[in-house]
């Protein structure tokens, strides 16, 4: 078998205000580009200004090209619907319209999982089989790998814990920024500088942070059981702040084995959005 890490790639992060495209080889990302998106824009802009940023980074011995965005995807067809914050992308079939202009196969995801299959080939769980990543930002996102492979379910509808419901609405609102919005009436960025200074309130409102990381992990470890857990995202930066109430919470797990052998990682890589996009086509030939 061809060693497909040898292959140059490409990795576009497709978020709500910019893209960022990324050339890959062995591991590396060999060029960069980047540019802010015409979100308000007509579809046709905006999937102008995708092709540009491939073009920038785009060379003969690409073999692939693989796209994450912010919404949902029909990973098989590669059809985007309802991309966050760009509202003229309800429906394109981007994986075909990429096809016809770069003569490439593409691969389309959301960035949840790309996100994950990042963390599998170029991150903390590069020695694991059976992972879920967890993104944690304006929204709870998760990825799903079982025995070294993605695991979208049919509809790329797998592993939408966020949509749980959790006391009196459901994860995402409880674990994502949504909780230091919403409950608290703060910006996350702005309590965790206060914790940086040890202010006890911002400090208080991370353990009930923590907590309820706590109970949607425990959740995740009974419908899934992962070797490794990774999270992401900006308020992934926080984790020392919430870390210890989170394990009081997983300490409680009822299966001593599972919750004894769980790793829990913080991303380490800037670029796994990047990354993870572009090792779609390592997932597809593994």
């Amino acid at each position: 078998m061809e060693h497909i890490l040898d292959k140059t790639i490409i990795g576009i992060d497709l978020g709500g205000t910019k893209i960022q495209a990324g050339r890959i080889k062995q591991n590396k990302i060999e060029k960069e580009f980047y540019q802010p998106i015409s979100a308000s824009e007509k579809m046709e802009v905006v999937l102008l200004e995708v092709i540009n940023a491939i073009e920038n980074v785009f060379i003969p011995d690409v073999k692939s090209i693989g796209v994450g965005v912010p919404g949902v995807v029909d990973v098989e067809n590669g059809i985007v619907y309802d991309v966050v914050n760009i509202p003229s992308w309800k429906e394109i079939h981007l994986k075909d319209r990429l096809e016809d202009h770069f003569d490439r196969p593409v691969y389309v995801n959301n960035d949840a999982n790309c996100f994950t299959i990042g963390e599998k080939y170029f991150g903390k769980a590069r020695n694991y089989n059976n992972i879920v990543g967890l993104t944690l930002g304006t929204g709870l996102g998760t990825g799903i790998i079982i025995h070294n492979h993605l695991y979208t379910g049919k509809n790329c509808g797998a592993g939408e814990f966020g949509m749980i419901h959790y006391n009196d609405h459901n994860y995402e609102y409880y674990c994502s920024g949504q909780f230091f919005r919403e409950v608290h009436h703060h910006h996350g960025y702005e309590l965790f500088i206060r914790a940086e200074k040890g202010d006890s309130a911002a400090l208080d409102i991370f353990k009930q942070f923590g907590y309820n990381m706590g109970q949607v992990i425990s959740t995740i470890l009974f419908a899934i059981d992962p070797e490794i857990i990774v999270l992401g995202g900006a308020i992934s930066k926080s984790f020392p702040y919430f870390k210890d109430e989170m394990w009081k919470v997983l300490n409680t797990f009822p299966y001593r084995s599972v919750r004894e052998n769980l790793i829990i990682e913080i991303t380490d890589s800037p670029k796994i959005a990047i990354l993870g996009a572009g090792a779609l086509y390592y997932d597809d030939r593994a």
